[in-house]
């Protein structure tokens, strides 16, 4: 079955998901995200002239600081000619479809879309319209996926714990709301993790979860026994129809994660957050600024990922 992130040549033309790509192009990603991370620096970013002249358009039909943000960063230490488009006041407010509004930036010599959209399949509809040398990054869609923040928590995965293959992850909280975790999923089995763990309520998990590779876990204290990495996820309030949960308070007593919970998992165990955070809810104050926590170095890592996809898409292969 034909990849349409592939091209013909099996090489990326579109990043739209982590699910289908084989291990040698998201290995290929961490890589050339290793070389623009100065480690010498404390983690500083390099910038370098290679996607000078290109023209890069953020196109985000639903509000993201963080995610739109490092894209614009990314881009910008590319050297790069970035675009932010405002689709609050834009034609598609009017009345202009999705692909009218591509069409039209095409007509203005865009290289590459940076997509986000309420809808899933927004970005694969793009990356079907668009000319061959056009290039689409998915920012999130829907409830689909969110390749590149599954790919820079697979960075600084790797970047504390150096291996995949011997290691226990727990991704816990609001999974069947969440693009990211299932990005996360894909990836995670992909790079060989042995044991990749859902914590939730059943209220919180897609049906037949368990076919994705996963172990699934209601109680948060048995889920979390011995693991090496949490991977902690917002609520996402905004998707929820009807009584999920029965209230915050409630959530965070069987869910949050707080010191006593977290001491259950490895001694060495990292905490990862895709952010925003909800204090009090999804994760205590004093863990997700505590020693253990690396959600700081994730949005740092973020931009190194989203320049060396974009490298890799628009630059030599």
């Amino acid at each position: 079955m034909n990849n349409p992130q592939l091209n013909k040549h099996g090489e990326l033309q579109h990043l739209l998901s982590t699910e289908g790509l084989p291990s040698r192009i998201l290995y290929d990603i961490l890589d050339r995200a290793s070389a623009f991370v100065d480690e010498a620096g404390h983690g500083e970013i390099k910038k370098v002239p290679l996607l000078h002249g290109k023209s890069i358009f953020n196109i985000f039909f639903e509000n993201s600081t963080r995610t739109r943000t490092t894209f614009e960063i990314a881009a910008k230490r590319l050297s790069a000619d970035v675009v932010n488009l405002n689709i609050g006041s834009s034609s598609s407010s009017k009345g202009e479809t999705l692909l009218d509004t591509v069409d039209n930036l095409c007509a203005m010599h865009a290289d590459m879309f940076v997509v986000r959209h309420a809808q899933s399949g927004a970005a694969h509809l793009i990356a079907k319209h668009v000319a061959p040398e056009i290039h689409v990054i998915n920012a999130g869609d829907g409830r689909h996926a969110h390749p590149t923040q599954a790919l820079l928590d697979m960075f600084t995965i790797r970047h504390y714990k150096k291996e995949f293959h011997n290691l226990r992850v727990a991704i816990v909280g609001d999974i069947i709301h969440s693009r990211v975790a299932r990005s996360q999923i894909h990836a995670l089995t992909t790079l060989g993790v042995p044991e990749v763990r859902v914590i939730a309520p059943k209220t919180l998990l897609p049906s037949h979860v368990e076919q994705l590779g996963v172990r699934v876990f209601h109680n948060m204290e048995e889920g979390l026994r011995d693991v090496d990495v949490v991977l902690m996820l917002r609520l996402q309030n905004e998707r929820m129809q009807g009584a999920a949960l029965p209230s915050a308070q409630e959530y965070f007593k069987n869910y949050g994660l707080t010191q006593e919970k977290l001491s259950l998992a490895k001694e060495d165990a990292i905490v990862m957050h895709p952010g925003p955070m909800n204090r009090g809810i999804e994760i205590d104050s004093s863990v997700a600024d505590g020693a253990q926590s690396v959600i700081l170095p994730q949005v740092t890592f973020g931009i190194a990922v989203r320049m060396a996809v974009m490298r890799l898409l628009a630059g030599d292969k």
